[in-house]
């Protein structure tokens, strides 16, 4: 019997996960991580979030490691992982339109001085600046990376009114979006970009890319959204940049360290909104679906979709 091992939550939450392949996948034998009663080389499938180092490489039959999540790093990072196995990323219809619905909530929320009327309303104070705000239609939101979740949000935007281009490694073609491509092409891309989203993989080329250096190319006083990867943005270096007046805004979704640390000043700055990594939350039962569809694919001999590709780094 073809064998999925679990981790992924807490311990508790197993039962659901059984509940629910028994529905998307009758016949599959589930197991949780630590269950006794499984020996390495019975395991044929994981469905994991942060795998514990070394337990992926005991799997000697495993025909493929299917991510959580949309990102793969936590398992990549282990350096023991099994790279002759296919790594699949989480690509749920649910998380996509979620992250839709996320970025274009922050992009408005960034058009308008929201962090700040939510402090006054702490305090009480009726207070109008009396200033007029951009609209939509004259603000740029720029995507940067436009795989399967950056096209969707790109398109989102798109259809909220707001003029937008998107930046990948290799060239996209994307409908109503000004696409650009390449280290060549990246300065021109933020150079007109009112609001920036960053939506790029964790790979060695993305860590630290979103500093000082990079923020100050965007059309001043600029914006971002980080809902990628903690680790794209020095964060030293948004805190500086809000404080010189190169960024207006931020709304801050993933960090560097998880949960952000009570002392970090992201919390207390006006300018920030700051949320608990809940850009994109598939349900289980869209990953279990997901998860069940992959392993059918698997068994008939075809490639995943959202195959992990090491020289890609993604």
């Amino acid at each position: 019997m073809t064998c999925l091992i679990i981790k992924s939550g807490s311990a508790e939450v197993m039962g659901e996960w059984k509940a629910l392949f028994a529905k998307y996948a009758p016949g599959l034998r589930v197991a949780g991580w630590n269950d006794p009663d499984i020996r390495p080389e019975e395991v044929d499938f994981a469905l994991v979030w942060e795998p514990d180092p070394g337990r992926l490489a005991q799997m000697a039959n495993l025909r493929a490691i299917i991510s959580s999540g949309a990102g793969v790093d936590h398992i990549t990072a282990d350096p023991s992982w099994p790279r002759h196995v296919p790594l699949v990323r989480m690509g749920t219809d649910d998380a996509t339109v979620q992250m839709g619905d996320y970025v274009t909530w922050a992009a408005f929320s960034l058009l308008r001085p929201t962090r700040q009327w939510f402090l006054r309303q702490q305090r009480h104070e009726w207070h109008n600046d009396g200033q007029s705000a951009p609209t939509s239609t004259e603000t740029c939101v720029g995507v940067m990376g436009l795989g399967n979740l950056g096209t969707h949000v790109a398109q989102r935007l798109v259809r909220a009114g707001f003029a937008v281009r998107g930046w990948s490694r290799s060239p996209k073609d994307v409908a109503g979006v000004e696409c650009f491509h390449g280290d060549g092409q990246r300065r021109e891309f933020l150079g007109q970009t009112d609001i920036l989203v960053s939506l790029l993989p964790a790979t060695g080329e993305t860590r630290g890319l979103i500093n000082r250096e990079l923020l100050s190319c965007l059309r001043a006083p600029a914006a971002l959204i980080s809902v990628g990867r903690g680790t794209q943005v020095v964060e030293e270096d948004v805190l500086d940049c809000l404080d010189r007046g190169i960024l207006s805004g931020a709304v801050m979704d993933v960090f560097a360290t998880e949960p952000l640390p009570a002392s970090s000043p992201l919390w207390a700055h006006p300018r920030v909104i700051v949320t608990p990594h809940v850009a994109a939350e598939a349900s289980r039962a869209a990953r279990a679906r997901y998860t069940a569809d992959v392993i059918a694919s698997v068994m008939k001999g075809h490639a995943p979709k959202l195959l992990y590709l090491p020289e890609r780094g993604y």
